[in-house]
């Protein structure tokens, strides 16, 4: 089969602008048990993984992050909203940054707003963090577009090229450049998380 890299670009685009976030009104406002918890943010969570069967979450994952000081302890076992809304922030943290780095990130959010019945709550934190999705989302077309044409044009550049390799090559250039991109991305988020955290201690 021959290899469209623009065309597998758009494809796994379009996939992706198909992925939802978990809305706070899908969660229930009652505690729930650990399998529940599982259930629920797997069968939402889960429908892209890269790894097969392996689940976003599972009860060893969950019982690691509570020892880790990650996630506050549950309540007689059971699971709050704010605790599912602080696995799922876990969740798209842990490929990133380390356990360490989640932890000082975490912090400062739930020593001040895990559970607390105050103006602004965990819940509407979320929901501002993920009210940008959209428009991520549609930086990423731009973006990867971007990336696809400099991957192209670098290619062209390559001496001696047979042309039963350009379509391979534009594609590998172009994972090395998402590849650094991120490399990038998480050493500013690291920075910043340094930042953060030190700021909280003082």
């Amino acid at each position: 089969m021959e290899l469209n890299t623009k065309d597998l670009m758009d494809s796994i685009v379009k996939n992706i602008s198909s992925i939802e976030h978990i809305k706070p009104k899908e969660i229930p406002d009652i505690e729930l048990y650990m399998d529940q918890v599982t259930t629920l943010i797997n069968s939402r969570l889960g429908t892209f993984r890269h790894f097969g069967n392996d689940k976003p979450l599972t009860k060893t994952m969950i019982n690691n992050y509570a020892k880790n000081n990650l996630l506050p302890s549950p309540n007689r076992k059971k699971y709050s909203k704010d605790h599912i809304l602080t696995l799922i922030f876990i969740y798209y943290f842990k490929n990133i940054v380390s356990i360490n780095e989640i932890r000082k990130i975490l912090d400062p959010v739930t020593k001040k707003f895990f559970g607390q019945k105050q103006d602004l709550q965990l819940e509407e934190i979320y929901q501002s963090v993920f009210s940008i999705k959209p428009d991520l989302q549609r930086a990423l077309e731009h973006d990867i577009a971007e990336k696809l044409q400099l991957s192209q044009a670098s290619v062209k550049k390559l001496k001696h090229i047979q042309s039963d390799d350009e379509e391979f090559l534009q594609a590998f250039t172009l994972i090395c450049t998402l590849a650094i991109d991120i490399y990038m991305k998480k050493i500013i988020i690291e920075q910043l998380i340094d930042s953060v955290s030190d700021s909280f201690k003082k």
